[in-house]
Order: C-alpha cells, then sequence, then structure tokens
C-alpha cells in the first residue's frame, strides 16, 4: 500500500505519494534540515526525478517470486556485479546514460523508469533502513528491459573473463620490466 512509504518523506515525493494531512509537514522538515546541514541545496529539490503519478500499488518482492511483472528491478550488489550489469545493460542498449545517483536513493526508481537502467550508491537514510552494506550499491532496471539485459550478461561475463586473463597477464609482464 503507498502509504506504506509515509516513513521516509523524500520517498513519498520520489515516488508521488500525498502523505497523510497529519505527515504532511514532514516533507518540508525533512527537507528544511537536509538545507540546514548542507546536505541539500534547495534549487537541487526540483531537478530530483519524481514518477508522474502516484502508483495504484507497489509490490516488492524478490524477482523469482514476484506474482505480477515487475515495473522496475532493483539490484543491491557489489560495484563489480554493478559493473556486469552495466555493461549488459549498455550492450542491450537500454542504459540511461546518467551519472551514478547518490542521494536520495528512491530518486533512482522514476531515473530508471524514465530514462533506463541507472546505478545509484545509496544515500545514508536508505543505508540504514535496508541495511545495505558499505561494500555495496545498487542497480536499477525497468522490469521490460530485463529479458534484453539478461541476454546481454552471458557475453558480457564471458567477455570481462577472457580480459581478466588477459589483465593478469599483462600485468605480469609489466612486473618484470
Amino acid at each position: 500500500m503507498p502509504e506504506n512509504h509515509f516513513n521516509c518523506a523524500v520517498g513519498a515525493y520520489t515516488h508521488n505519494i500525498a502523505l497523510s494531512p497529519e505527515r504532511a509537514p514532514e516533507t518540508e522538515q525533512t527537507l528544511k534540515m537536509m538545507f540546514e546541514l548542507g546536505y541539500v541545496k534547495p534549487e537541487e529539490v526540483p531537478q530530483i526525478p519524481r514518477l508522474s503519478k502516484a502508483p495504484a500499488a507497489i509490490l516488492y518482492a524478490p524477482l523469482g517470486e514476484t506474482p505480477v511483472a515487475p515495473d522496475v528491478v532493483l539490484f543491491a550488489c557489489k560495484p563489480s556485479g554493478a559493473m556486469l550489469l552495466n555493461e549488459a545493460s549498455g550492450r542491450a542498449g537500454v542504459a540511461s546514460g546518467a551519472p551514478t545517483l547518490g542521494r536520495p536513493t528512491c530518486m533512482a526508481l522514476p531515473a530508471s523508469l524514465q530514462h533506463g537502467s541507472i546505478l545509484s550508491l545509496g544515500c545514508i537514510g536508505n543505508r540504514v533502513y535496508t541495511g545495505l552494506g558499505e561494500d555495496e550499491m545498487y542497480f536499477v532496471l525497468r522490469g521490460s528491459d530485463l529479458p534484453a539485459v539478461a541476454d546481454a550478461l552471458s557475453t558480457i561475463t564471458s567477455a570481462n573473463a577472457a580480459l581478466n586473463e588477459y589483465a593478469k597477464g599483462r600485468r605480469s609482464q609489466f612486473a618484470t620490466i
């Protein structure tokens, strides 16, 4: 249910979910605190990607267990895994071309839906709320792009394995010079 997203005012904003009247001031309070801390500048807020309309329903599930086709897929992974997924999305022609996003993490979902695959470093709020490790980041992909990226991933992983061996050989040559 959309109201389950009320605990993060910024996430409610990026997902275009109106807070209940008693919680509505939280968005302004949270942004004011972020402005005062120098974390976000007021002129940045209009540039934050946002869903164009409130979702009718929100369902989070492991990809293999989702009962419906996902609109967006969120991968929490180590940077090496994110690299492979990012390279595969480029090969599949679905990369957004956007720079890696920082804060807020929740903007990566509407950004991906609007533009293609996105890398996100994960903001501090998301890291605290979700337990995302210091050695992890996000790769975000439109659900409709998943088959093309999965197909490209086998080529990318094979190429990376071969390039890994090539680079190791080159590195050993450089070490003897």
